[in-house]
């Protein structure tokens, strides 16, 4: 059985960052990986799904970043997970029930008609996960995040943000994790 892996879990919180971004500001796949402390590469590998499946758009050079690509309202979990994630089902059945020793490898008709129960049992519970994660939108994810944490840090996140920016425009400020370096 596969199933959802961390490429779905941090390609839903870059997303989180765009969709908090002040009017514009365009993180880059460095800022997001910064943050949040993870390779700047795998960011960077997530962001160009994303833009393929038409969620973000990008901003080139130095100032550059990347954006929604529609409103975090029309953007679901589902989409972010596909994009990321591919859409192969999360079970795949391997007929087992044709290798049963009574059958010696040949079962009857009747054991092989119709869907395996295991493999429907599987596929609708399938069905309804991705039906939750079609109708949790990027939107309402950011809303439930900024109802737990302080005013205090949603400002802080978003100055972060709006730092960097500033100090990607200007070759003069190198910057490094959210501090700024002296030039040697």
């Amino acid at each position: 059985m596969s199933f959802y892996g961390a490429a779905s879990e941090y390609g839903i919180h870059c997303l989180l960052h765009l969709a908090n971004a002040p009017e514009g500001v365009w993180p880059s796949a460095r800022d997001v990986a910064d943050f949040q402390g993870i390779s700047s590469a795998y960011v960077a590998k997530l962001f160009t799904q994303l833009q393929k499946a038409g969620i973000v758009q990008s901003s080139g050079g130095k100032s550059g970043g990347f954006r929604l690509a529609r409103a975090a309202d029309k953007i679901s979990v589902l989409d972010v997970v596909d994009a990321v994630e591919g859409k192969s089902p999360l079970f795949r059945c391997r007929e087992i029930r044709k290798n049963c020793v009574l059958f010696q490898n040949k079962g009857p008709d009747w054991s092989r008609r119709g869907l395996c129960a295991i493999h429907a049992t599987m596929r609708a519970a399938e069905a309804r996960m991705r039906d939750v994660l079609a109708q949790t939108t990027l939107a309402s994810l950011a809303r439930t995040v900024a109802n737990k944490q302080t005013a205090g840090e949603g400002v802080a996140t978003r100055e972060w943000f709006d730092h960097r920016q500033v100090a990607r425009r200007r070759p003069d400020r190198p910057h490094h994790a959210g501090r700024s370096r002296r030039a040697v």
